[in-house]
């Protein structure tokens, strides 16, 4: 069993906990949950951003603890100030030490689209994404199937929020693909043993259909890289490991961003 299955075990029991805890009718009370959600394709094509999801992430379980001594609001607000077309906030609590307070927090404290960074399984998760403050929720191809893809997007389509699929290879790529989505994201990633390399951006490029935002996520760690994924059609980068390590990740984005 990979890390990756033993996170999906974990969440199921974490969505059927959250479920007698918190009823569908108390999420859609929420304030946050009649306001409209921006326009992740209008931030990300904003000329005057950079392209950047910066991301929030205290600990992965690959690297263990990366920073967890800094606060949300401080984080995102330096993000957004340094240019950040979106940010993306985990909330998954057990391998990330993430928070759904988190979220909450950055959505307060900004103005700019905001990613639920998660483990999507259930529709219960994307009625809360949207009462948390999200305005963008993330489907992993390899942890679901076409028909879950398919349901779970046209749910947050009706919500109003915007849909971002995450894919690894071409077969996760062409399985998945459905007119609900905004945008697929390549994680350069391997969920399955957390080996990474930016070849995986470069290769699944010219298979992702043009009316698809394309996303690069993880392994950005030298604004080369981002120059040359442009050269290659994509429009976003997803990054939050490069900049969480440093003492201060919204100044590290600012040095970063200087650099573009």
């Amino acid at each position: 069993m990979n890390i990756l299955d033993k996170i999906v075990i974990n969440k199921k029991r974490e969505v059927l906990a959250a479920k007698r805890r918190t009823s569908y009718t108390k999420l859609e009370e929420s304030d946050f949950f009649q306001r409209d959600c921006y326009s992740f394709k209008d931030f990300l094509l904003d000329p005057g951003r950079t392209g950047i999801i910066a991301e929030f992430k205290r600990k992965s379980p690959s690297k263990g603890v990366i920073n967890d001594r800094v606060s949300v609001k401080a984080v995102t607000n330096g993000y957004a100030t340094a240019g950040a077309s979106a940010l993306s906030v985990l909330t998954d609590r057990n391998f990330f030490m993430g928070k759904k307070a988190d979220l909450v927090a950055a959505r307060q404290a900004n103005s700019i689209p905001i990613l639920r960074k998660d483990f999507m399984i259930d529709e219960y998760q994307i009625i809360e994404a949207k009462s948390l403050g999200a305005d963008i929720i993330l489907l992993i191809a390899a942890i679901l199937t076409p028909a879950e893809i398919q349901t779970l997007a046209s749910l947050a389509k009706n919500l109003g929020l915007n849909v971002l699929l995450e894919v690894h290879n071409l077969e996760e790529l062409e399985r998945s693909i459905n007119p609900n989505l905004d945008a697929i994201g390549v994680n350069n990633r391997n969920l399955a043993d957390f080996t990474v390399s930016v070849e995986t951006s470069y290769k699944l490029a010219p298979y992702i259909p043009s009316e698809f935002l394309k996303i690069s996520e993880s392994a950005i760690s030298n604004p080369e890289t981002i120059k040359q994924l442009k050269i290659a059609g994509f429009n976003g980068f997803l990054i939050g490991e490069n900049f969480m390590k440093q003492e201060d990740p919204g100044l590290a984005m600012q040095e970063f961003v200087k650099e573009l």
